[in-house]
């Protein structure tokens, strides 16, 4: 029988290298015809990712293969590291074309039962596109964040290269936008983070280009979720074929390792102790975290709260021009207002690392104040739990406005923050009162939300069974992938 042999392509980073195992899985298990390898960048700066990658091999089917791509010569890797943030990962992934190039040779000649079907790139690896060129073969591209987000930098791009107008025009601006992937105006100051820097914008401009080169784009989506996005990209001129595959969830994140079992236990054992739907839950990705003065107003809405919680309070990085993201505290009193573990003692635990997907499953978490990551925006979807949106960085902040105001989805504790300006002078310190309205807003037990975002649970659960949404768009995937094999595409 001859395969489809996939060539996976994710970013580095946890978000991006999780999803993309996923879908491959799905891929997998849906037909036997398929077979997948999955290239692994090697970043020196994510050890996160290289502990994720070891569970990852592991939950994996046998036609699933993980190939590390050889690392950069250092002489390399220290010029780029030296790059400013925006062009780092464009300039990371270029480099490494030629060792992309010989790996999936060398992949090709060790199988006589596979034929190279295609590449699935990350939405932030499309330099690759050129490789998938060089074996006459399609390149798809695998889409991490929402069909809003996909449309926004579509609409960007087509301002930049057919108005001559740049989206960072907008920055600051009262101006409200017409985007077509947005059933309601975007006021300029939700835009992304991620397209406001001159170096930011001109990247993701770029990578829409690179985009609309693509076969097909494959989203973390649910047609139920963004009809009209998803609709719009189907109607819009020069687009890739759409499918929306979403929503792609790994509940093995979290599963406890070796170096987390103590931690995780205790989490889960204070969780059993708590009221059903009690509990408001803090965390921010990642590369998510703050300065003192921000951890002391979240510390003090908590307290005038009176809410339980379980709060993910993480260390920034020390040392800002590096790429680190952040950690633990060893011990939290160094940066809580003095006396507050105390005073909140058994209504409250302050934790370092989360299990995310573990603990929004817990029946006693009943509100998720989130950074609107588009992964965390789907597993509190799965799982029932109405959101708090605080947006920090990347596309954020366009992700909080579609849920708050567009899809009425979350409630909004300050849709315009930016961590990047919260270490400037001009410092944007969310107040506690502002937290504390967020969070009394969000643990309404008797409020619209709540049954709203149960209602989409039920959506987005029964899109990926047989016959749903996601699962016939996936099938359809498949069946261009094979076709591509029998015509000799």
């Amino acid at each position: 029988m001859m395969r489809a042999e996939l060539i996976f392509i994710p970013a580095p980073g946890v978000g991006h290298l999780v999803s993309a195992v996923e879908v491959a899985k799905l891929l997998v298990r849906r037909d036997e015809r398929i077979s997948i390898t999955i290239l692994l960048f090697k970043m020196p700066f994510d050890s996160a990712a290289a502990a994720f990658t070891d569970n990852l091999r592991k939950d994996a089917p046998d036609c699933i293969d993980f190939v590390d791509i050889p690392a950069l010569h250092e002489s390399i890797m220290t010029e780029l590291m030296a790059l400013p943030h925006n062009s780092f990962l464009d300039s990371f992934v270029s480099n490494q074309r030629t060792q992309v190039k010989d790996v999936v040779t060398t992949i090709l000649n060790r199988s006589e039962s596979a034929k190279l079907g295609g590449f699935v790139l990350d939405m932030f690896c499309t330099p690759m596109i050129e490789v998938a060129n060089d074996f006459d073969v399609p390149a798809y591209v695998f889409f991490t964040s929402g069909a809003s987000f996909l449309g926004f930098i579509f609409y960007a791009q087509s301002l930049k290269d057919n108005k001559g107008v740049e989206i960072t025009e907008f920055k600051d601006s009262d101006i409200e936008l017409s985007v077509p992937a947005f059933s309601i105006p975007v006021p300029a100051k939700v835009l992304p983070s991620v397209m406001l820097s001159e170096g930011g914008s001109s990247r993701m401009t770029s990578v829409a280009r690179r985009l609309r080169e693509a076969k097909a784009i494959l989203i973390n989506t649910v047609s139920e979720l963004e009809t009209h996005a998803i609709k719009s990209l189907k109607d819009e001129e020069n687009t890739p074929l759409i499918y929306h595959v979403g929503p792609l969830i790994n509940f093995n994140l979290g599963e406890p390792t070796a170096n987390n079992k103590k931690s995780h236990e205790a989490i889960l054992s204070w969780l059993d102790r708590q009221p059903r739907s009690s509990v408001v839950f803090l965390c921010f990705g990642s590369r998510g975290s703050f300065d003192k003065e921000q951890v002391k107003e979240i510390a003090s809405a908590l307290e005038l709260s009176g809410q339980r919680f379980l709060w993910s309070l993480r260390r920034p990085s020390q040392e800002k021009e590096k790429m680190e993201l952040p950690k633990d505290y060893e011990d939290y009193d160094e940066v809580l207002p003095e006396g507050f573990l105390g005073r909140t003692s058994g209504r409250g635990k302050v934790i370092g690392w989360a299990p995310q997907v573990s603990i929004l499953s817990h029946p006693a978490v009943g509100g998720f104040v989130s950074h609107c990551g588009w992964n965390s925006t789907l597993e509190s979807i799965w799982c029932g739990v109405p959101v708090a949106a605080w947006p920090v960085y990347a596309e954020q902040q366009t992700n909080a406005f579609q849920l708050v105001k567009e899809l009425g989805l979350a409630v909004e504790i300050k849709l315009d923050y930016r961590k990047e300006y919260a270490t400037t002078e001009a410092s944007v310190l969310v107040t506690a009162e502002e937290i504390e309205r967020g969070i009394r807003c969000l643990m309404d037990e008797d409020g619209e939300l709540r049954k709203k975002v149960t209602t989409m649970k039920d959506i987005c659960r029964k899109a990926t069974v047989k016959g749903g949404s996601s699962y016939n768009s996936l099938g359809h995937f498949i069946e261009d992938v094979l076709g591509n094999i029998k015509q000799g595409v």
